[in-house]
C-alpha cells in the first residue's frame, strides 16, 4: 500500500512538473514571439510583406533590409543609416558604465566599511535620485552642459549618464558590501593598510558577481536610452535616435523589413551582454546577511 502511494505521489509529482514546464514553454514562445516576427520579415522582400503572411518564412530569402539599415545613404544631409551612429553609442556606453561602476564601488565601499557622521542621509539621497524621472532634469542637464561646453557632444551624454546612473551602481555596491565581514577590514587597517590598498586588495577582487550586475544594468539602460540622446546628442546622437530617424526618414511606402532589421541590429548589443543568471546571482548576493 505504501508502495503504491509512493508512485502515485512521484506520478502526481512528475505530472506537476510536466506542466509547470510546458506552461512555461508557451509563455516563452509568446513572448518570443515580437521577435520572431522581426527576424523572419528583415529577411523578407518589401512584396512579401505588405502582400503576404507576415508569420510566414520568406519564400526569398534577401539580406538587402540589413544592409540599407546599417548603410550611410544620404537624404538630404543627414545619413539614414545606423553605421556612422554604432561608435557614438559604443563611446558613450563603455566609458559611461566602467566610470559610474568604479565611483559606485567606492560609494559603496565609504558607505560601508569607513563610515562618517551623516552617512545615512548621504546614502538616502543618493538613493533618491534612482527614483527622478528623466524629464525632470532635462533643462538643468541641458544648462550645466551648455555652461561646461558639453553640448551636444559625447563627453556631455557621458556625464548624462554617469551622473543619473551613480545612485543605481552605489545602491547595489553597497547592499553587496553591507554582506562583507567588517572584521577583514579592521585587521588590514590594524596592519597598515590604507583605504586604496584595502579596496584592491580585499573588495574589488570579491566583487565580480555585483560588477557584473551593475555593468549588465547600466549598459542596457544607456544603450536604450533616447530621450537624454535626442535631448543631448546634436550631432552625436546614439542608436536608438538613428532608429528613430531610420523610420521617420521612409517616405511613401514604409520598408518594413528595413526598419524590423533595423530594430535587431540597434537590440543585438544588449542581447549579447544581458546574461541572466549572472544578473540574477549578483542581485542575490547581497540580500542575506550571514
Amino acid at each position: 500500500m505504501a508502495a503504491v502511494t509512493q508512485d502515485t505521489a512521484v506520478s502526481t509529482g512528475r505530472f506537476t512538473r510536466a506542466l509547470i514546464y510546458l506552461t512555461l514553454l508557451l509563455f516563452a514562445l509568446f513572448y518570443l514571439l515580437p521577435l520572431y516576427v522581426m527576424g523572419v520579415n528583415s529577411l523578407k522582400p518589401l512584396s512579401e510583406i505588405t502582400g503576404g503572411n507576415m508569420m510566414a518564412l520568406p519564400s526569398q530569402w534577401t539580406l538587402d533590409p540589413w544592409r540599407s539599415a546599417w548603410s550611410t545613404a544620404q537624404i538630404g544631409v543627414e545619413p539614414t543609416g545606423l553605421k556612422p551612429y554604432f561608435l557614438n553609442s559604443i563611446l558613450m556606453v563603455v566609458p559611461a558604465v566602467a566610470i559610474s561602476t568604479i565611483v559606485g564601488a567606492l560609494n559603496g565601499y565609504v558607505l560601508t566599511k569607513w563610515r562618517f557622521r551623516g552617512d545615512t542621509w548621504v546614502f538616502g539621497l543618493m538613493l533618491f535620485s534612482c527614483f527622478i524621472p528623466f524629464q525632470i532634469v532635462l533643462i538643468p542637464m541641458a544648462v550645466v552642459l551648455g555652461k561646461l561646453g558639453l553640448a551636444g557632444t559625447v563627453t556631455g551624454l557621458i556625464l548624462v549618464h554617469v551622473v543619473y546612473g551613480i545612485g543605481f551602481t552605489t545602491l547595489y555596491f553597497r547592499n553587496y558590501y553591507a554582506s562583507f565581514p567588517t572584521e577583514l577590514v579592521r585587521a588590514a587597517m590594524i596592519d597598515g593598510a590604507g583605504f586604496f590598498r584595502i579596496f584592491w586588495r580585499i573588495l574589488l577582487p570579491v566583487s565580480g558577481p555585483i560588477a557584473v550586475v551593475s555593468v549588465i544594468w547600466q549598459f542596457t539602460n544607456i544603450w536604450n536610452d533616447f530621450l537624454f540622446g535626442v535631448s543631448f546628442g546634436g550631432t552625436s546622437q546614439p542608436m536608438t535616435v538613428a532608429l528613430n530617424n531610420l523610420v521617420q526618414s521612409s517616405t511613401g511606402v514604409k520598408e518594413y523589413n528595413v526598419h524590423f532589421a533595423g530594430a535587431i541590429l540597434a537590440a543585438l548589443p544588449t542581447l549579447f551582454v544581458y546574461i541572466g543568471r549572472y544578473f540574477v546571482r549578483g542581485l542575490m548576493a547581497g540580500s542575506v546577511k550571514g
